[in-house]
Parts: C-alpha cells; structure tokens; sequence
C-alpha cells in the first residue's frame, strides 16, 4: 500500500502529530567540554565549571559531536548547512545552571529531510513518508530529582551533547508516531552515533499534538508531551491525548498551548507548564562560539562513511536472500540482529532456515532471557552449524531443538553436543525397518484398521516409529517405509 492511505479519524476529528526527538551522541566527552559522559558515574561527578556554569568559563565546541550530527543528517536525507550558528535559549530552571542552553535555533546544522518506513502488518501495511523539519545541536540540562518537600540536583547530564530531531506535523496516528521513532531509533544505532537506550534516557521523544474537526483548514492548538522514553509509551500517551482534546473541544473548552507529562501507571497526560513561544527564550547568537563552517568536501567525505541502513538492508536481504519482506524487517531492526543473521546464512547456507532459528528458537530465548543479541550463548556460526547438520541429515529438525537448547545452556558447539548425547540420526534402513517392525507387531488392530480405510492413523504409526527411536530415525525415510510397509498387501 502507498502512503496515500486514507486519513485515520477520531470521532470527526483529525489528528495532527509530530515528534521532537532527543538523541543523545556517543561522545566520550560532553558537548563545550571535557567532562566524561559515563551513565553509571556517582552523583555529580562528571562536572566541571564549565559544565555547571561558573562565571568566566568557556565553551570548545566537541567536534566528534559535530561529525555524528553531520553523518545523522545525511542518513536522514536533510540538507547540510555550510554555515551554522549556536545561540543562546534563555530560561530559568534549578538544573540550567547558566541560566541558558547552547542551542541552535535560525541556523541549524541540518534541515530539510524526510524519512520512509512501513506501518502495520503483514496484512494491513503501508509506507509512510515523514519530513524532517530539522536536526540541530544542543546540550542537555542536568535532573532535578524530587523527595516531597525538597529536590537535588545532579548536573552529570548537563551539557550531555545532543541531536534533536524535528518532525513535521506529518503523522495522524499514534501507531505512526511510535513505527516513526522506532525507524529514528534504528538508523542512529546503525550510524553508531547514539545508543538509543530509552531506559537511561539517551533517547527521549517529545510528542506534540493537536486536533482539528475533518476538513477544517487549520491545525488546532499544539500541546507537547514532554520526555517520553518508551515506544509503547508514546502510542499510549498520544491515544490518550487525542480523546482529551476531543472531549474538551466537544466540551467547548479552550485547549491551551502547554507542556504535559504523562503518567503511565495512570495512563494520562497532566499539565506540567504553560508552552513558550520561541520569542519567549529571547534566542540569540552566543557569542563565546564561532559559527559552525562545513565544506562540501566535509559532507561528500562523511557521505562515504554511511553505512547500509536499515531499508536499504532488507531490501537487500529481500532480493541477495530470498527472505519475505516480513522476515527482512524484523531482522534488520537492530544492526547486531542483521549482522547476526548474515554470519548465520553465510555458515549454513540456507539462508531461509536462518531467518526462520534466528527469528523463532533464538528470539524466543534471547526475550525470555532478557539478553541482547551481543549477549546470546550461542554464537552465529554455531547456529549456521547446527542448521548445515539438519540439511546433510546428520540430524533431524525435531533433535536439533534438543541440541540449540543444550548449546543455550552450554555454548557447545553443535557436532559436540551430537555426539556426546549419541544424537546421531539414524539412516540405515535396516535398523530403521526392525523398528517399523516392532511398531507394526505391536499394533495389529490400527494396522488393520489404516488398512481397512482409515489412513489418518498413518500419523500415529510415525509418531510411534520416532518415540521408539528416541527420536533419532530419519523422518523421511521413517515415512517412504511405512508407506510402502502399510500399503502391502497383507
């Protein structure tokens, strides 16, 4: 399906989304100093006076922030700006020390972009095509954190370097918006300039939102949900914030221009400040930085220096692999899950049965296990090894369940595990039809009723023939013998 898909509509109304989405860069330093940018460190330990404001200070601009800014741009197909310019965004707020953040405001490093991906499944799917207002650079504030009467600040995050990136108002569903910084997401880990954990909150989504009736020509007023740190989240608080808005319009309220937060426990969004106007920051050029000069041989080098992205990469898994477009989506989502797919499909040579072990056995563990792929026992040319085994018939499907799952557990490599649990299939026909045998012998009254007309007791007669081997007899030829065993005349 195109992205012409029909608008969706709440109860007459249309809804206008766009997001604002914080990233934050994998720098070892902050972004106008040297403080390191460690999670995990004590409270306020990665700080300095410039970091927290002290008079006198200066700013030196990180200049690996500025590459991974660059190199995000052009994957997300923006327009660089040869000349860009930091300023100053006036507020007052305990975790702003200087009583301003370093921003970019008229003059942003990038700009006018747009970014495709699919929504929905494999039945219901179509394309959508979002425009990228712009992505600029800034510095993050510190975290005020709240005990009842009292708060403490600590100022590690402050001057974490920062990418915002900018949607246009161009998504109508909540479903869209979440697919949307899913996409966002994937394409910065791809870069490898951002980590994109939502737990420690080095990806954060701000969610704007307004409604309007059908074929109304203006936009409604805009409302922000503020620091948004889960997918699943931002589904959530947008639905939820759509039919506030309906209501309150239905209700003939005035739907004031704010910042709201949302409370996932309770599943709704609370007003947390009245919004500001950009004129309201008294943006201007900060005076301790030089303009940002970007060369066009700067952008073709750093365009080289893109990888495969996630589309361009399950297209490619669509036509060099043979894969369902489904199976090509989930596995390129995540860079390490691609690359480890591809080591799987080079080891066995199959590059179906790859897919369908990597997106079944080892999703399945790695979830219930809470693991990251970087983290599976089982590394990928042992997977490829363990599928090579049931295509050369060494073993068969059903034991080489019992072999991943000893090979999770172990980190053995497959043929050792075979051999150590006596796994080997077994294809002898001799040995396999003295089973038959046995089974045949010991179930006179199925055979003559299969005999008489009653051919679904066939898969009885397999099922008794693999318990007997311990599940060892190669299926194919457990199933040519019986055939053949069964359909002679008596």
């Amino acid at each position: 399906m195109s992205s012409n898909q029909a608008p969706t509509y709440y109860r007459g109304y249309e809804a206008i989304i766009g997001l604002e989405i914080h990233a934050q860069l994998k720098t070892e330093s902050k972004m106008f100093c040297s403080d390191a940018t460690t999670f995990d460190a004590g409270d306020n330990e990665n700080t300095s006076p410039v970091s927290i404001g002290m008079p006198g200070t200066l700013p030196v601009v990180n200049k690996r922030a500025i590459e991974f800014s660059i190199k995000t741009g052009l994957a997300l197909n923006c327009e660089i700006r040869k000349k860009s310019v930091f300023s100053r965004k006036n507020y007052f707020y305990p975790d702003l020390p200087k009583g301003y953040q370093i921003s970019q405001y008229d003059e942003p490093l990038c700009e006018h972009g747009e970014i495709k991906f699919n929504v929905g499944d494999k039945d219901n799917k179509y394309e959508k095509t979002v425009s990228i207002t712009r992505a600029h650079m800034e510095e993050d504030a510190g975290k005020s954190n709240h005990f009842g009467e009292y708060t403490l600040i600590n100022y590690n995050r402050s001057g974490m370097p920062l990418l915002e990136i900018v949607s246009g108002p161009d998504m109508r569903t909540p479903q869209e918006a979440a697919e949307y910084a899913r996409t966002v997401r994937s394409v910065l880990r791809y870069l490898d300039v951002c980590d994109g954990n939502l737990d420690e909150g080095s990806l954060r989504c701000d969610c704007n939102i307004s409604v309007r009736k059908i074929g109304a020509p203006k936009f409604g007023t805009k409302v922000e949900i503020k620091n948004i740190n889960s997918f699943r989240f931002v589904e959530k608080a947008i639905e939820y914030e759509i039919d506030r808005q309906i209501d309150a319009v239905e209700a003939g309220e005035k739907i004031p221009q704010e910042t709201r937060l949302y409370d996932p426990d309770k599943n709704r969004t609370f007003s947390m400040r009245l919004k500001e106007d950009a004129q309201d920051y008294r943006y201007f050029p900060d005076p301790d930085l030089m303009p940002v000069i970007v060369t066009p041989e700067m952008i073709e080098k750093f365009r080289k220096e893109l990888p495969e992205l996630p589309i361009a990469r399950a297209q490619r898994f669509v036509t060099e692999h043979g894969l369902p477009e489904y199976d090509a989506l989930v596995l390129t989502a995540e860079k390490e899950l691609s690359e480890y797919f591809e080591v799987v499909a080079k080891t066995c040579k199959n590059s179906k049965a790859a897919s369908n072990w990597v997106m079944t056995e080892l999703l399945r563990e790695l979830n219930q296990a809470e693991k990251a792929i970087s983290q599976s026992p089982i590394k990928p040319e042992q997977l490829g090894q363990l599928i090579a085994l049931i295509d050369k018939g060494t073993i068969s499907g059903k034991i080489a369940k019992t072999v991943f799952s000893e090979m999770w557990t172990t980190s053995k490599d497959p043929e050792v595990v075979v051999k150590e649990k006596g796994l080997l299939q077994i294809s002898d026909t001799g040995a396999i039809e003295k089973i038959i045998d046995e089974v045949l012998a010991a179930n006179t009254a199925q055979v003559a009723d299969y005999r008489g007309g009653r051919t679904k007791l066939f898969g009885f007669f397999v099922g008794a023939v693999m318990k007997a081997s311990k599940g060892q007899a190669n299926p194919d030829l457990v199933n040519q013998m019986l055939t053949d065993k069964l359909n002679k005349p008596a």
